[in-house]
Order: structure tokens, then sequence, then C-alpha cells
């Protein structure tokens, strides 16, 4: 068994352990790891992977994903309006919906290409200045707006909090955000605390660092 695959294997009893009610879907990070290096874990069987940059996906899982079906691609990084169209095209779900402008070009696109794919709205709990997000104050308006105005299939919350902080506080506010807007999923928890995200509710958990090593 490969060592990424061990890795794998072990988050998933740990997972499994916790005897969570939601199944947890496990993104496996690959962003700057070559398909070679990825792949032990493709064939191992698991399908979802998020990347952070549209032209490093598009490079490395186009042709891929003509072969295997069952792959579904997370796009977890900042998404630029002008790569929109080349997102919609690749993958499956985008955790970083955090704008109006962004919101219309992607609407836009869906209908273009004719592809539906699902949303999760980036929430800065934390008020943080740099970085992206909808500010918990605007969110129904804007959840609103996707769903009711533009027709985007928003299906959950994602957050990147603060770091360095007690991570509990954010994550409970995310979860009773969540369920604020009856949404059944929320994108939460990286590899140093998927654990508690979990337990708040996060059924979708983003690992890169626990499964494929440190980046150079």
């Amino acid at each position: 068994m490969s060592t990424i695959v061990d890795r794998f294997e072990k988050i998933k009893s740990k997972i499994t352990s916790l005897n969570t009610n939601k199944t947890v879907n496990i993104i496996a990070v690959s962003k700057t790891f070559t398909l070679d290096y990825i792949m032990p874990l493709v064939e191992h069987g698991h399908f979802h992977f998020g990347e952070n940059k549209v032209q490093e996906a598009l490079a490395k899982w186009t042709n891929l994903k003509k072969t295997n079906k069952n792959l579904k691609l997370h796009m977890i990084g900042k998404l630029q309006s002008n790569k929109a169209k080349d997102a919609v095209k690749l993958f499956d779900y985008i955790h970083s919906l955090d704008n109006q402008k962004l919101a219309d070009v992607l609407a836009k696109q869906q209908i273009n290409l004719n592809r539906k794919i699902k949303y999760f709205i980036q929430v800065n709990i934390a008020n943080e200045i740099q970085k992206s997000g909808i500010p918990a104050g605007e969110l129904d308006a804007f959840y609103n707006y996707c769903v009711k105005e533009i027709n985007l299939n928003v299906i959950g919350l994602m957050v990147i909090p603060p770091i360095d902080q007690n991570v509990d506080k954010y994550f409970k506010s995310m979860h009773q955000l969540n369920k604020s807007l009856a949404l059944e999923n929320l994108s939460m928890g990286m590899s140093e605390d998927y654990i508690k995200a979990i337990k708040y509710g996060s059924n979708f958990i983003r690992l890169g660092r626990s499964i494929f090593g440190s980046r150079s």
C-alpha cells in the first residue's frame, strides 16, 4: 500500500470512530502535487479531489476526468471571474463563491455551457481584511440572491477560520449559520482541525498535508 493511501485509510478510520450521523466527504487537496504522485489514491477508488488554481487543475485533470467519470473536482481557492468559464467546464463543486460579480458570471457560464454545478458560499466569519468571503451579516441576502434570482445550486457554506485562534467558536457559528439557512452541507475543517469541524457538523473536509505530506 502506498504511503498516501495508508494515511488516507487511517483518516477514514478516525472519522468512522466518531460515529457521526452524516457521511463525511474527504476532499484530498492535491494542489501542487503531480498526477503521478496522486494516482495511487485515484486507483484506490477515492474520487473527491481539491485544487485551488484553475489552470493547474485543467492541465492535471482534464484528460483523466474524461476516462474516470466518478471523479469529483472541488475548486477550493479564490476564483477570479475571468476564470469562471473554465471552472464551470471542469469542476463539480465550487467552495469559494464569495461575491455577486462572480455569482453572476458563474450563472451565465452555466447557461452557456449547459452545466449545473454545486456551490458553497464562503463566509468571512471573523471579518478578516485579508480573507475573501461574505460577512455573516450579509449572508442571508447573498444566499437569497444566488438561489432565487440567478438559480445557483448552493448546497452549503464554507469557512477558513483564523489561524492560531480557538476554532471552536467559529465552527459553532458556522454550524448555526448553516442551520439558519436549512442547508445540509458544510465545508469546514483542514488537516489540523478536521476532527473538531466534524463535531460541529462539517461533512466536507479539505485535507492536503495529512494525506499527501508537506508541500515543497
